[in-house]
């Protein structure tokens, strides 16, 4: 039996988090362990409901934000036998919080070119924001002694795992991969984008490390596993990766609801998943709220029934009371209403991109930055969906034309070319075992690394 710890780039929405929890159970079922490392909200909310652990980093935002703390509790906080026993007195804690604050970050923009750019904008331009965070999963790391660490898009937790010289097991896309071209590949990158190489290659020098000389290539380790496959998700060159398939996420007790039943046939059925609707302060280029005033503009008055899903995440009060054909479920088991649904209607994230294409549903995206229109406009070269792109002022999306949005709808429910695509994509998806095939090669890795030691 091995151990794994899973870590997660703490997003607060579930794409990620959706793809490692069926390699989780998968592993789970041979027998493996398998501990969690996501201090975002929501999804620690599906971390628990799913029966893992979840060990959060000890770090003074994260504390802060796990702990939900206010300004008097974080006073209560500073005097607690937490910060004396792990810090060793409030000034230290404060010193660390302090020196962790992001006073450097990128603009934030609608146009996000890469991986590197992304980390920019999170602020890992910061040299104390990066090694206050790297310090602290190499603590965490070392207190959870795992046989290895399965990472999904976390820098830091990639750096830590390098550092203790841990095997390295990294499940992407493409878009996150050296070969791939990037977020934005059907442009030119300008010059003068932001880039947190500096900081990174302090970082592994500081920990012994060889230094990189692309952030993509922190997504590769001593196993690489690819999701999709070669026609959904190209990589560049001759790139020796291993494809999985779809790796997509629903609790396996699930059953289908019965309000199922209280569907109309003779209606289509929308799935409507704008993902976070408000994810923070700065999230303006991130946000999906602007996706649901635009379709409840478009779709309040047509003749289908809207199923909407928000992930965890409430509904504004101003969206409130929603159309009458309208419906609101606060968890829907993902495959099975994608399988019911006529069509999806969502924010372009990867696991929704891949949902609609395994499930053999066309989609049409709003997408809500740069890494989703990705996606989208993979989804429509492949004549399986189509996307309506948010109009924007600045940095800020300010509208979603509603009217593009109703007659894409039109046009996606009665032309049959779009779903006999998207069937003839979605079996060759089924062809890949997905979580079974991550888990035998993790266990493959496991083998001889012990054999090696």
């Amino acid at each position: 039996m091995y151990k794994f710890l899973f870590t997660i780039l703490p997003t607060n929405d579930m794409g990620l988090l959706t793809r490692s929890l069926p390699i989780a159970f998968e592993l789970q079922k041979r027998d493996h362990k398998v501990v969690f490392c996501d201090p975002a909200e929501a999804p620690g909310k599906l971390i628990e409901e799913a029966g893992f652990d979840n060990s959060i980093l000890k770090h003074p935002f994260f504390t802060i934000k796990s702990e939900d703390l206010n300004l008097t509790g974080v006073i209560k906080y500073l005097f607690s036998n937490d910060v004396k026993e792990f810090y060793g007195s409030p000034f230290k804690y404060l010193s660390t919080l302090i020196k962790s604050i992001p006073y450097k970050n990128a603009p934030s923009t609608k146009e996000v070119w890469d991986t590197d750019h992304a980390a920019a904008i999170m602020g890992m331009m910061n040299r104390g924001f990066a090694e206050t965070q790297c310090d602290a999963a190499v603590r965490l790391i070392e207190e959870e002694k795992p046989d290895a660490v399965v990472d999904f898009w976390n820098p830091v937790t990639s750096i830590a795992t390098r550092a203790l010289r841990l095997p390295l097991i990294t499940i992407n896309q493409p878009d996150a991969l050296p070969e791939g071209k990037g977020f934005i590949w059907w442009k030119q990158k300008p010059a003068g984008i932001p880039s947190v190489l500096p900081v990174v290659n302090w970082l592994m020098r500081k920990y012994s490390l060889s230094e990189i000389s692309k952030i993509e290539e922190l997504n590769e380790g001593d196993l690489t596993m690819v999701l999709g496959i070669p026609e959904t998700d190209p990589l560049q060159g001759n790139a020796e990766k291993e494809y999985i398939g779809s790796v997509l996420w629903q609790k396996p007790d699930d059953e289908i609801p019965e309000w199922f039943n209280e569907l109309n046939d003779e209606k289509p059925v929308i799935w409507l998943y704008p993902g976070n609707l408000r994810y923070s302060h700065r999230g303006a280029i991130f946000d999906s709220e602007v996706i649901l005033g635009a379709c409840i503009e478009a779709l309040s008055s047509e003749n289908i029934q809207v199923i909407l899903t928000t992930g965890h995440h409430d509904i504004p009060e101003e969206y409130i009371p929603l159309p009458g054909n309208f419906r609101v479920e606060n968890y829907v088991p993902g495959l099975y209403l994608a399988e019911r649904c006529d069509l999806m209607i969502h924010h372009g994230g990867y696991g929704s991109f891949q949902t609609s294409l395994y499930s053999g549903t066309p989609s049409l995206v709003i997408p809500t930055f740069s890494e989703r229109e990705s996606n989208a406009r993979r989804l429509a070269g492949l004549g399986v969906g189509e996307y309506v792109l948010p109009e924007s002022s600045g940095k800020r999306k300010i509208a979603v034309n509603s009217e593009k949005i109703r007659k894409s709808v039109r046009r996606l429910l009665t032309e049959d070319s779009y779903r006999d695509k998207v069937i003839t994509i979605s079996r060759k998806l089924k062809a890949f075992d997905g979580a079974v095939k991550a888990a035998n090669m993790i266990e493959k890795l496991m083998k001889e690394t012990r054999r090696k030691s």
